[in-house]
């Protein structure tokens, strides 16, 4: 494997796993206080147009990375978007136990 794969394989690890403990977070406590939405909105529409960027390319590790990125961050964006008892339904849905 080439050093560039490598370090493609490592930045993809890190982008990915960076969203998923606040996304298990949000899930187990349904606590969004501490998230911003203006932060989360730029990044569903940085992580959209990387996505696009990549399909122009139809290079797959950007596609795959920054598609599941969107994929989280847009999770997350939607649960601080929707209204309390909403949010509490997709949780509990989620996570039947809750903390």
């Amino acid at each position: 494997m080439d050093p560039a794969t490598i370090v493609g394989f490592l930045a993809t690890a890190c982008s990915v796993s960076s969203f998923v403990p606040q996304a298990w977070k949000v899930i187990r406590t349904r606590d969004m206080k501490g998230v911003s939405t203006g932060m989360y909105a730029i990044t569903v529409v940085g992580f959209s147009l990387w996505l696009t960027y990549g399909l122009l390319l139809w290079q797959w590790p950007l596609i795959l990375t920054n598609g599941t990125c969107l994929l989280l961050s847009g999770f997350i964006l939607l649960m601080k978007l929707l209204p309390r008892q909403r949010r509490d339904a997709v949780a509990e849905a989620l996570d039947p136990v809750g903390e």
